[in-house]
């Protein structure tokens, strides 16, 4: 039999927190994905960024928006992951097993493929163009990613344009 006060916390309503990992789950999903392509790492990652979020979201002052908030907690938490695994220089190419909407076995290995090969390209790039390509995919306005990271969004521009050419240089196009 439960306690009047494991009562109230089985009934409470949702936490800011797991409204924000609902809200914004897919996001720092693909965001890990940019930063991280081993499954066990990623999901490492995908914890450290839950869990930074977990502790910022307290201090959160409402200054920006929510969504700037939450990627900028998760870029800092990325780059931190980066900058460890330097210096552990542990390198491999594993991706998630991407769901593909698409009919038959041949369009969906087709799909897998592409985005292995998309996400391969962006952790490729150097970080500062890796950030304004993977708010840009989640549709990000570049005023958002601008604050996100906090630089001008013509510096935003530029950066997009150069990761736009690096990626269609990497993946074969003119």
């Amino acid at each position: 039999m439960l306690t009047a006060d494991e009562k109230r916390r089985t009934c409470a309503p949702e936490t800011e927190f797991e409204a924000v990992c609902r809200q914004f789950g897919d996001s720092l999903f693909r965001l890990a994905c940019s930063y991280e392509s081993a499954p066990d790492l990623r999901d490492d990652l995908l914890q450290e960024i839950r869990l930074a979020l977990w502790k910022a979201l307290p201090g959160f002052r409402g200054e920006c928006s929510l969504r700037t908030f939450v990627y900028r907690v998760a870029h800092n938490r990325g780059l931190s992951h980066v900058w460890r695994r330097r210096q552990h220089a542990r390198f491999t190419d594993d991706l998630p097993d991407v769901g593909d909407p698409q009919p038959t076995a041949e369009s969906a290995a087709i799909g897998r493929d592409r985005l292995a090969s998309l996400m391969r390209a962006i952790r490729r790039l150097p970080i500062p163009y890796r950030q304004v390509i993977t708010m840009t995919l989640d549709e990000l306005p570049q005023s958002e990613i601008a604050n996100v990271l906090g630089i001008s969004e013509n510096n935003v521009a530029v950066r997009l344009n150069r990761a736009r050419k690096l990626l269609r240089e990497a993946l074969g196009g003119k």
